[in-house]
C-alpha cells in the first residue's frame, strides 16, 4: 500500500455505488444530495471508520487501448453514469453508517435519483499506487534496465 488514499489500512474496505441517473434528474442533482450525504458520512463517521472517497461522473470517454470489447467512439453513459467509492477501515463499520438516523433520509434522496436502483458492492483493496515523484522515477527506471534481464 502506498499512501493514496492517507490513513487507509492495508486490510480495509471499498465500497462501489454505480448510479444511473432517471432521465428527469440532472448531475446538478447528484451532485447536491451526494453532497449531503458525504458531508454527513465525514461529520458522524470519520471517528468510526470512515477514511476517506471521492465520486466521479462517466465523461463519455473511452479508451481504446485499454478497451478490448471494440473500438467505441463515446460510452453512452455519459454524463448519467457516477461511481461513488468509499474507503473504511472495516466493512461492519461502513454497515453502521447506513443504519444512522443521521444518514438515512440522506440516503434515500438519493436513491430517488437511481434508475438502476442500488447495489453497493465492498471489495478488498489488492493494491494502489501514486504517481513516482522526479527522483523516484529516474530510479525506477536504472533499477529497470540493470535487473530487467534478471
Amino acid at each position: 500500500m502506498s499512501g493514496l488514499i492517507a490513513n487507509f489500512p492495508s486490510d480495509g474496505i471499498v465500497t462501489i455505488n454505480r448510479v444511473v441517473l432517471k432521465p428527469e434528474y440532472s448531475v446538478d442533482d447528484l451532485q447536491e444530495r451526494v453532497a449531503f450525504l458525504c458531508e454527513n458520512v465525514k461529520t458522524y463517521h470519520s471517528d468510526t471508520g470512515f477514511v476517506g472517497g471521492f465520486v466521479a461522473l462517466n465523461s463519455g470517454q473511452v479508451s481504446n487501448e485499454g478497451s478490448t470489447i471494440g473500438k467505441p467512439v463515446e460510452s453512452p453513459m455519459k454524463g448519467k453514469e457516477a461511481l461513488i467509492v468509499t474507503f473504511w477501515t472495516d466493512f461492519d463499520s461502513h454497515e453502521k453508517s447506513h443504519r444512522s438516523e443521521t444518514f438515512q433520509p440522506l440516503f434515500e434522496k438519493a436513491l430517488e435519483l437511481c434508475e438502476n436502483g442500488n447495489e453497493e458492492i465492498a471489495y478488498e483493496m489488492l493494491w494502489s499506487g501514486k504517481a513516482y515523484a522526479p527522483e523516484e522515477i529516474t530510479a525506477a527506471r536504472q533499477a529497470k534496465e540493470q535487473y530487467a534481464a534478471a
